[in-house]
C-alpha cells in the first residue's frame, strides 16, 4: 500500500514559488540575484491598512470569527462591486477565504465533479489546472495566440465546448500575459455562455493595475442573466500591496457560496481577524495609494517592453494590466551555451539563473513553452540591471 495518495503523487509544487524560493536562496548566499519570479507588489502595504490592523490587535479582536467573514468586511466587499462594476450582492453571495488561490480552491471543490470539463484558455495562472483536476473535473486547454492579444475568441470557445463543459475560466487582467478583455469581447462570451448554460469563473484580482486608460468590465456586470453564470474570485492582496495577509473572496450566486463556505470550515474556519479588520479599510478607505502604484508599474512596463522588443528575436506584447511580461524568446530554442543546448523555456530559465543570475518563470508552466514571464514588479534600478544581463546572456547563445 502507497504511503501518498494518488492525488499527491501527482501534483507538482507551484513553479512561480520554487523559483522564488531558489532565487533567495542564491542570495542568501550572497549571489546577486535580479528575480523577475514573484508575482507581489514590492511596495509596503499602505499605513492606513497597517493602522487598521494594529488598532483589531488592541482592541482585542484575535477570536475567531464567522467562517465566510465578517459582516462589515462582506459589507465593504458588497460596497466595493457597487462603486466599481454596478454589480449588486447580498452578503449571502460573498465568502471571505484565506487568499484568492483558497477562494479558487474552495470553488473548484463545491463544483467540479468527475468529468466535468473546464475550459482554461493558455497561457494560464499555473494553479487553475492543477486545481481543477483536484477536484475530480478534466481542464480543457486552449491556445490562444500573441496576435490575439493570447485571448480565447468565440471560435475557439464553440470548438471546445462539449455537453460536459461546466465553466471556463476568464482572467482579466492576466497571469502571466497581462492581456484584458474589453467590454465587447465579454459581451460574446456572456452570449455564449448564457446560451450553452456553463458557469464563467471570473479571476479580477488584477482589476485596479491597468494601463493607458483601459477600462475594466466585470463579466457579471453585463446582464441579471449573466451575474447568475458568473463567480468572480478576487483579493486584496495586489491592488494594496497586502499578499501575506492573505485575504481572498468570491462573490457568486448563494447556492455555490454556501457550499464553498460548508467546505471552508471544514478546512481552515475563518480568514485572520486581524487581516481582515486590515482588508476593511483597504477596500472602504482612501484609494490614492493604489493610484500611485499603477503609475509606477506603468512606468516599468513600458521600460521592459521597449528593452526586450529590442532585444533582437524577441517579441514582447505589451501588457493592459497586471504586472507581468510574456516575451517569446524561441528563436534562441536550438542555440548552445558551453555545450548546453537550450531546447525550451525551462532550458531558458535556467541559463538565465545560472549564467545571467536573474530568475524567470518557464512558460511552460502556464501553458506556453515559447515564452518566459518575468514580473516588473520590482524596483526599475533592478529592472535595467535585469534587461542588460538578459541581453549579454543571450549574446552568449550560439
Amino acid at each position: 500500500m502507497s504511503v501518498l495518495s494518488h492525488r499527491a503523487k501527482s501534483l507538482k509544487p507551484s513553479p512561480t514559488l520554487a523559483i522564488n524560493a531558489k532565487a533567495k536562496s542564491m542570495q542568501a548566499q550572497g549571489i546577486q540575484v535580479v528575480s523577475f519570479g514573484a508575482g507581489e507588489p514590492d511596495f509596503d502595504t499602505p499605513d492606513n491598512i497597517k493602522k487598521a490592523a494594529k488598532k483589531a490587535i488592541d482592541d482585542g479582536f484575535t477570536k475567531y470569527t464567522p467562517v465566510g467573514g465578517i459582516d462589515e468586511l462582506k459589507d465593504a466587499i458588497i460596497n466595493k462591486f457597487k462603486r466599481d462594476s454596478h454589480i449588486t450582492y447580498k452578503r449571502s453571495e460573498i465568502l471571505v477565504s484565506c487568499g484568492g488561490k483558497h477562494s479558487f480552491y474552495n470553488l473548484a471543490q463545491a463544483i467540479f465533479d468527475q468529468g466535468d470539463e473546464v475550459i482554461i484558455p493558455a497561457p494560464y495562472w499555473v494553479s487553475y489546472p492543477p486545481m481543477v483536476a483536484l477536484a475530480g473535473g478534466t481542464p480543457v486547454i486552449v491556445e490562444t495566440t500573441e496576435k490575439n492579444e493570447f485571448k480565447i475568441t468565440p471560435e475557439g470557445l464553440n470548438k471546445a465546448l462539449t455537453p460536459k463543459t461546466k465553466a471556463l475560466i476568464v482572467n482579466s487582467p492576466s497571469n502571466p500575459t497581462g492581456s484584458a478583455y474589453t467590454k465587447s469581447e465579454l459581451e460574446r462570451i456572456a452570449e455564449i455562455a448564457i446560451s450553452k448554460s456553463f458557469f464563467v469563473i471570473s479571476d479580477e484580482i488584477y482589476e485596479k493595475i491597468v494601463y493607458d486608460g483601459f477600462q475594466f468590465t466585470s463579466i457579471a456586470s453585463l446582464s441579471d442573466e449573466m451575474k447568475k453564470k458568473t463567480i468572480i474570485v478576487h483579493g486584496v492582496a495586489k491592488t494594496y500591496a497586502m499578499t501575506g495577509w492573505r485575504i481572498g473572496y468570491t462573490a457568486g450566486p448563494e447556492e455555490v457560496i454556501s457550499a464553498m463556505n460548508n467546505i471552508q470550515s471544514q478546512s481552515t474556519s475563518n480568514p485572520t481577524s486581524i487581516a481582515q479588520k486590515a482588508s476593511v479599510e483597504a477596500l472602504a478607505g482612501p484609494q490614492n495609494k493604489v493610484e500611485k502604484m499603477v503609475s509606477a508599474f506603468a512606468e516599468r512596463r513600458n521600460y521592459i517592453v521597449d528593452r526586450l522588443n529590442k532585444m533582437p528575436g524577441v517579441s514582447c506584447y505589451k501588457p493592459a494590466g497586471a504586472f507581468y511580461v510574456f516575451p517569446n524568446f524561441s528563436s534562441y530554442y536550438g542555440k548552445s551555451y558551453q555545450g548546453k543546448k537550450i531546447e525550451n523555456s525551462t532550458h531558458l530559465a535556467d541559463f538565465f539563473l545560472d549564467v545571467a543570475r536573474v530568475a524567470v518563470v518557464p512558460g511552460v508552466e502556464f501553458g506556453a513553452d515559447p515564452f518566459e514571464r518575468l514580473s516588473y514588479a520590482t524596483s526599475m534600478e533592478d529592472i535595467e540591471e535585469g534587461m542588460n544581463r538578459i541581453e549579454d546572456a543571450l549574446k552568449k547563445l550560439a
